[in-house]
């Protein structure tokens, strides 16, 4: 019998893919509307694997696959910033625009395909499906790409195709097949993007803002690599690992990642960031106002955890509470909109990089703060009454803030302040509206 939230998440997706493709209706919306109709069967056979544990990788069987959502989102944002870009006469990013959503498009068909691979007895008109969306895919892409183009896109396929090996390998059952196709497929686009960038970086002339994400990102990642198999073989939670988890992290950052971004760049990353974030009087307000912002978060986080500490029974965060931290998240995120986009970009990138270094600690029990981090009291201060594990949970939480920022912030950085203004008004005003 078929799930009726999942028919009515499906139905929700298909009046986004034909209201964004009403629009403008050419040859990536045959694409992306065969790709969203076998994604909507192939998401069964993936819920039927995942209830019989039969799925190659270690997927989270909790919730179901989410693959018909996860597969139309990057294709979406692929073809909005090509049209988009296209209206405003920027080529580059037109032909960038199309590489991201032909390489959504493609990743998702991989994980379809798999699913179909994997099913038994074979599904005939699934197959049918995938086949037929596979080669509506394939030919406009024969049409559209150049060949740079299509390597770059068949690069992102190949990276996606290890880090699902290695890291749903080392970490079973944290993800679904749809938070996998997002999760893993952003950070193998990262990854080329910093490889090419790296190899075609001319002397002297890096800009930070092109850079500062994917060195981030990539940064982030490794250091998670490294532990995570590190800490299978030995014991996380005593001192001995503690002194090593931050001394290999002083290694990983100031040995390589530093020098790294140094080569890209052609100057010192830590001066560059100083004199950045205090290079205007505007710049430090904002500092000031986001450090008060932080304090006061600190502070609900803390009265909750005494107030949960002085009564008797479990005590759980209220909506109200809760929604001080949207407030707080709306009100940290609109001036930097208005006043500063640079700075709110760099800072959205430190911040993303210092949660994830936290969730590190706090998921390895790293002393002294690791399990003080994993205590009920800490997670109740914000997440008591979500639903889904504490991980994925902050993850999204922080996703959700730093996506737009980032994808336009970090993409455009290049382009005259006439064409970002025009780019990135409607994106304020959906801040304003939230």
């Amino acid at each position: 019998m078929l799930n009726k939230p999942v028919l009515v998440e499906s139905l929700i997706v298909f009046v986004i893919v034909l209201s964004v493709h009403a629009v403008v209706w050419d040859r990536y919306s045959w694409c992306a509307v065969a790709l969203a109709i076998q994604a909507f069967y192939v998401q069964f056979k993936w819920d039927r694997l995942l209830q019989a544990g039969g799925a190659v990788f270690q997927f989270r069987a909790a919730a179901n696959s989410g693959l018909l959502p996860a597969s139309m989102v990057v294709p979406l944002l692929g073809i909005t910033m090509k049209e988009r870009c296209k209206s405003a006469g920027i080529v580059y990013f037109e032909r960038f625009g199309i590489v991201v959503a032909s390489t959504g498009m493609l990743v998702a068909l991989f994980l379809s395909v798999i699913a179909v691979g994997i099913t038994k007895p074979v599904p005939t008109n699934t197959c049918i499906l995938t086949g037929v969306a596979g080669s509506i895919i394939i030919y406009t892409m024969k049409h559209s790409l150049t060949v740079s183009e299509v390597i770059e896109v068949l690069e992102v396929l190949l990276i996606f195709v290890y880090l699902s090996m290695i890291l749903l390998y080392l970490l079973p059952r944290c993800f679904t097949p749809g938070e996998a196709l997002l999760v893993l497929g952003g950070i193998s686009f990262v990854l080329n993007q910093l490889i090419k960038r790296s190899l075609n970086v001319i002397e002297g002339r890096g800009d930070p803002m092109d850079f500062f994400l994917l060195v981030a990102v990539v940064g982030v990642v490794l250091l998670g690599l490294f532990f995570t198999v590190l800490f299978i073989f030995m014991d996380s939670g005593t001192w001995i690992s503690s002194l090593f988890f931050h001394m290999m992290t002083a290694v990983l950052g100031l040995g390589v990642i530093m020098p790294w971004l140094y080569r890209l760049i052609q100057r010192n990353p830590l001066f560059w960031l100083l004199q950045f974030l205090f290079q205007t009087q505007t710049r430090i307000y904002l500092l000031v106002y986001w450090t008060f912002l932080a304090a006061s978060a600190c502070g609900v986080v803390f009265y909750q955890n005494a107030k949960r500490s002085s009564e008797s029974k479990k005590h759980q965060a209220s909506t109200i509470t809760r929604k001080y931290f949207h407030f707080i998240v709306v009100a940290t995120y609109v001036p930097g909109l208005i006043y500063d986009r640079q700075l709110l970009y760099i800072a959205s990138v430190l911040c993303l990089a210092v949660f994830i270094f936290l969730e590190y600690v706090r998921y390895f029990r790293i002393k002294p703060f690791g399990q003080t981090l994993r205590s009920p009291c800490v997670s109740a201060g914000v997440l008591s009454g979500v639903e889904g594990p504490r991980s994925e949970e902050r993850m999204k939480l922080i996703l959700r803030a730093d996506l737009v920022e980032v994808v336009f912030e970090g993409n455009m950085n290049k382009w005259s302040e006439r064409n970002v203004d025009q780019l990135l008004a409607p994106e304020a005003n959906r801040y304003l509206q939230v």
